[in-house]
């Protein structure tokens, strides 16, 4: 398999609206803009667009003209503008991991806390090795036993996003009862290891799981699974839906109805104790 280059270009896409938003925001053209930097108009609009990088030194300089003076705000945009073309650890498997994949492990990379809604699966970001291969393999339609196996060393190598210093990534994620009833022919241990990790994880400052019971309310979950990733300001949130061949965005102004939706879900699932309890003795029961 060709290796395929992977630039995380959803850092770009991030920081061009972001740019964008500020440029507004300051009641400049496009034209306007381009001018006070001594810039065409055209390549102004290639950085709004995510054609075009900008360097960090021209991004300070833009943000003076757009009067950013938050040291936390030009921090969290230079260090994105630094990342944009940055080839992560994910490189080494640059022949499994996709374009696709590799935005979606920028994220979470960047990301300061991600809300996930998992009714299918145990999120890959709590998963076992185990747990992981086996799904990974019955997901998989086109994939040698090789490249399962490095696809499961990928997801075990981005949940060192929960223990980096600085401080780590928070996880607050929902997991639907019925994804932990599911029993893995090919090595039954599988879930109960799996069950084991979630108990471990939650002991974590910065990890909160929830469980949704087999008979809930309705909720706007209902229509499928999402991570909801934020990230330090001025940057806006980042909606993922994961599918068959990667993964769909939702940034900017349309990730609202996400947010307000995981409250929803929230709401409905059972409380952290209670979700806790419940996954313990799903846990207890498959040591009889």
């Amino acid at each position: 398999m060709p290796n395929a280059p992977l630039v995380p270009t959803v850092r770009r896409r991030r920081l061009g609206m972001t740019l964008r938003k500020l440029r507004n925001q300051a009641g400049l053209t496009l034209d306007e803009a381009a001018s006070t930097m001594g810039w065409k108009a055209p390549k102004m609009s290639k950085i709004e667009n995510a054609a075009l990088s900008i360097r960090p030194n021209d991004l300070l300089a833009l943000l003076d003209v757009y009067s950013v003076d938050d040291a936390e705000a030009r921090a969290a945009l230079e260090s994105l503008s630094r990342d944009a073309g940055r080839r992560g650890w994910w490189q080494t498997y640059s022949g499994i991991v996709s374009p696709s994949y590799a935005d979606f492990i920028s994220l979470e990379s960047d990301a300061e806390k991600i809300c996930s809604w998992s009714p299918l699966l145990v999120p890959g970001l709590l998963q076992t090795a185990p747990y992981a291969r086996e799904t990974i393999s019955g997901i998989t339609t086109t994939r040698s036993p090789e490249e399962v196996a490095a696809l499961a060393e990928v997801r075990m190598a981005r949940q060192s996003v929960l223990t980096r210093p600085n401080p780590p990534m928070e996880l607050w994620t929902v997991i639907h009862e019925a994804a932990l009833h599911q029993r893995f022919a090919a090595r039954p241990a599988t879930m109960r290891e799996q069950l084991r990790r979630l108990l471990d994880a939650s002991e974590m400052p910065n990890v909160t799981v929830q469980l949704m019971p087999m008979a809930p309310t309705a909720h706007p979950g209902l229509l499928g699974g999402f991570s909801l990733a934020t990230f330090a300001k001025p940057l806006s949130e980042v909606v993922v839906l994961e599918n068959l061949t990667g993964a769909t965005y939702v940034e900017g102004e349309d990730t609202g109805p996400y947010a307000l939706a995981f409250q929803h879900v929230q709401a409905t699932a059972l409380s952290v104790e209670d979700s806790l309890v419940r996954i313990a003795e799903m846990e207890e029961g498959l040591r009889k």
